[in-house]
């Protein structure tokens, strides 16, 4: 009877996890904030306050990523800095493979949706973001 418990559990809790789909990969694009990151060893960092946003650029399988900071009137200042990368399907799902003058590096997808997303970088470390709202502050 136990092994049928725990048999469940397991079932139950690997049977959650959504599987990152193709079609999902477009969700990407837009502006995200990132909420806590998770290290190898269980200890987390949550982030309450962004002074900069994640900004994601789409095209089919490559795009760039760039920092952004929102303004109170709903713009963003930003610098002509981005990150190019590209989008490849592996066994697990997806990996986005970004590529400069000065590194190169991959995170796999762990979770995308619509109003959040997860990455693993290949120290292990999760990064977990949710779509940024930006504040209008009108006069």
């Amino acid at each position: 009877m136990r092994a049928f418990v725990y048999l469940g559990l397991f079932l139950l809790v690997t049977g959650c996890k959504k599987e990152v789909a193709k079609k999902d990969i477009h969700l990407l694009g837009g502006y995200w904030e990132i909420v806590q990151v998770t290290f190898p060893d269980g200890k987390k960092k949550e982030y309450k306050v962004n002074t900069s946003i994640d900004y994601f650029v789409l095209d089919r399988d490559t795009g760039f990523r760039k920092k952004v900071q929102p303004k109170l009137d709903g713009t963003f200042d930003t610098s002509d800095d981005a990150e190019p990368f590209s989008i490849t399907e592996t066994k697990k799902g997806f990996s986005i493979h970004y590529k400069n003058e000065l590194s190169e590096w991959v995170e796999e997808i762990v979770e995308l949706n619509e109003n959040s997303f997860s990455v693993k970088n290949e120290e292990g470390i999760i990064y977990q973001y949710r779509r940024f709202e930006p504040i209008n502050v009108k006069s």
